[in-house]
């Protein structure tokens, strides 16, 4: 089973996008080649379900930030070897040595320039060979036991093979008499491609690694600790938990398990409930990718999926009202939470499309029904505390939490540290009076009346 995740989810937590601005895979995206960048986008876009296979790639990530390592390659050098050894290549050596020689003389005549391509592509492939040579020998080097042990040492044994020990005895740069290179084509595009293919994918992941490892290094990102979901055992444990794409981000910790497994926060608008609401969701998401959270560490249950509803527009094509779309979000919820999946919902300000009475009763009634399936965990926001108050008096297994407001010369101002408990914060129209909202429209109205 695959971790679930919708497009509603990944635009409301911006997690994709390579050219959408302040996308997460944008903290990301510092890849040395295409290969590596699509890779990325892939694992951005299949985070993973099994806690054995999402720490073994956070245990690399761990791995390559401990060794520090520099990616040896530039994209033009992966890019030269790449469209050569896409090129067609002669199945046998008579064959390759017609083809080449042909090419030869027609560069000789100076009508096609197929050959010189030929030679530099296998030069760029030497230098590249080389490189890449000395560079997995250094990654192994000095332990016996580490995290992608198997795969180094899978690529370091197709250096060792003949052919391509062969290759590598040439000097790096030095021109290449015809015969070698109608040797060299045959056995870089035709015997030993697979084997040039192999150390490319490799090279693409390592890529990634290093990426991911260094910005995780430079930011003060933390891998987090998957362990496998046991009915009764539901948790997620994060501590010092922020949003990446925020500058100077004030980190709060949070906790859900079984017994406690919603979390209702209320508070003033600008008080920080959505960036929160974002970075929990984002953290849930990264983690299960097994790549590094911003927060200072994180030990989860592994899901099977996460849907949020934070971002809900009206569809006009469809004929849907803002309160329509919000109630077709929740039912969409609902279906999956229904099937028996452990997942994390987070609802930000159920219901703001319709009356406060109608919103207050919806979410008493739709939270309640939520927090009895003790195998999810949700986050759910409002600005109706009294909705909050009486799910107090009803549910137990609810974390009442709210970030407040304070009070700085008369203006409202805001810490953005959760604190326990149900805001009463109510400074709407504090604020509209401050900004002489009415005094404009009164005016307004008065010069309207002299004339």
């Amino acid at each position: 089973m695959s971790f679930t995740v919708d497009k509603q989810t990944l635009d409301d937590l911006d997690l994709v996008g390579r050219f959408k601005a302040g996308s997460i895979f944008q903290v990301f995206d510092r890849t040395h080649t295409r290969g590596g960048s699509q890779l990325l986008e892939s694992m951005f876009l299949h985070p993973l379900s099994d806690a054995e296979a999402i720490n073994t790639r956070s245990s690399i990530f761990q791995y390559f930030q401990t060794r520090a390592a520099i990616f040896p390659v530039d994209k033009q050098q992966c890019d030269e070897v790449e469209e050569y050894i896409s090129g067609a290549a002669s199945r046998t050596l008579p064959g390759s040595a017609l083809n080449i020689g042909s090419k030869k003389l027609l560069q000789l005549i100076g009508s096609d320039q197929q050959y010189e391509l030929i030679h530099s592509g296998i030069q760029s492939l030497i230098r590249w060979l080389h490189t890449l040579h000395g560079f997995f020998d250094q990654l192994s080097s000095g332990l016996h036991e580490y995290p992608y042990r198997e795969t180094i040492e899978e690529i370091r044994i197709i250096f060792r093979n003949t052919g391509l020990k062969k290759l590598m005895a040439e000097q790096r740069d030095a021109p290449l008499p015809i015969g070698k290179i109608i040797q060299y084509d045959r056995l870089l595009r035709h015997s030993h491609q697979q084997d040039i293919r192999r150390i490319m994918e490799v090279l693409y992941e390592i890529d990634v690694y290093i990426t991911v490892s260094s910005i995780a290094e430079e930011r003060g990102l933390a891998c987090a600790l998957a362990v496998p979901f046991t009915d009764g055992e539901n948790r997620i444990d994060i501590v010092s938990l922020y949003h990446p794409q925020v500058t100077g981000a004030i980190s709060n910790n949070i906790r859900v398990d079984h017994e406690r497994n919603l979390i209702f926060l209320t508070g003033a608008n600008m008080a920080g409930k959505s960036t929160f609401m974002k970075a929990f969701g984002t953290a849930i998401y990264l983690a299960h990718m097994g790549f590094p959270v911003a927060a200072a560490g994180m030990t989860f249950s592994v899901q099977d999926g996460l849907y949020t509803s934070i971002n809900v527009s009206d569809n006009l094509n469809m004929g849907y009202s803002h309160f329509y779309a919000e109630v077709l979000r929740v039912r969409r919820a609902a279906e999956e939470v229904s099937l028996g999946k452990n997942l994390v919902i987070i609802f930000d300000e159920l219901f703001k499309g319709t009356n406060v009475k109608d919103a207050y009763d919806a979410t008493v009634a739709v939270t309640e029904a939520f927090a009895n399936n003790r195998n999810c965990t949700f986050m759910v926001s409002t600005h109706i505390v009294e909705a909050g108050q009486t799910l107090q008096q009803r549910c137990h297994n609810m974390v009442f939490t709210q970030f407040p407001t304070v009070m700085e010369n008369g203006r409202p101002a805001y810490t953005y540290k959760l604190q326990p408990g149900i805001s009463s914060d109510r400074h709407g129209m504090r604020i509209i009076t401050e900004e002489g909202i009415l005094e404009i429209i009164r005016g307004r109205s008065e010069e309207q009346d002299h004339r």
